[in-house]
């Protein structure tokens, strides 16, 4: 049985890095998804927005949405909604399956290859609810994620690019499952269909890096792409401390283009 329940929640005292926030509580598959949603501080009618949908949301949503409020501020980007897709809790016992979630195929793990149906969740219930709920533009859907995360955006922009306009891959852990990954080729003659934003923290754990800059450069040597691509290394950064400054690059990037 698929659920829905949508709860409007007051907008903390002194946090308006955070304010005008929504939560839906949605289970499909056995398990709880908590989504969190900020509009811009003032809406103007008739007006859609960019809509960014954050993977890991239980922690990059509290993140970014200050840090997208100040890029705001300083006219970085334009005016966008956040919607931050959470499992409520880090440990994979208490109901966090992002592994499974946001993954390919591999031999090393029975449990991952779930990428195909949480895209079809994405799209049949998520997506859908939050374009008649906000004035989200369905044109100008952008997917962030870091580490499987960054896996499950790439997977998007090969395999289901109707979904998004706008991927930003940070730290792609392709670490079990690279294989999978390389094998895939364009095809020739296939439309451009959206932008990707890869990067790699040069400080990233080598069994982390090396698979990722594996793929951008077999990627990059593609004689055509389905989308147009950019691809970074971000000095100084670690896995995770990579999160905002790829956020940052891919956003300004993304919403560069026409």
């Amino acid at each position: 049985m698929v659920w829905i329940c949508l709860l409007l929640l007051q907008t903390p005292d002194g946090m308006q890095g955070l304010a005008d926030t929504h939560t839906f509580q949605h289970s499909w598959n056995d398990t709880k998804y908590f989504v969190h949603v900020r509009l811009p501080p003032q809406l103007e009618k008739g007006r859609k927005y960019p809509t960014v949908y954050l993977l890991d949301g239980g922690i990059t949503y509290p993140l970014l949405a200050s840090f997208s409020h100040y890029l705001q501020l300083g006219e970085e980007i334009p005016p966008v909604i956040l919607v931050g897709l959470s499992y409520g809790s880090d440990r994979y016992e208490d109901g966090n399956v992002r592994s499974r979630d946001y993954t390919a195929p591999s031999t090393e793990r029975e449990n991952w290859g779930g990428a195909s149906n949480f895209a079809d969740m994405l799209e049949r219930e998520l997506i859908p609810l939050i374009e008649r709920r906000f004035p989200s533009d369905s044109k100008k859907r952008i997917i962030f994620g870091n580490s499987l995360g960054g896996q499950f955006v790439l997977y998007c922009a090969l395999f289901r690019s109707d979904l998004f306009w706008g991927h930003i891959a940070s730290n792609p852990a392709l670490h079990r499952n690279l294989p999978f990954f390389m094998a895939t080729e364009t095809p020739e003659g296939d439309p451009m269909r959206g932008y990707l934003y890869v990067s790699s923290a040069a400080n990233d754990q080598p069994r982390f890096r090396e698979p990722a800059v594996a793929w951008m450069a077999h990627i990059s040597n593609q004689r055509q792409l389905p989308f147009r691509l950019k691809t970074e290394t971000l000095d100084g950064d670690t896995h995770f401390s990579a999160v905002p400054e790829s956020f940052r690059h891919g956003m300004t990037w993304l919403l560069q283009q026409d």
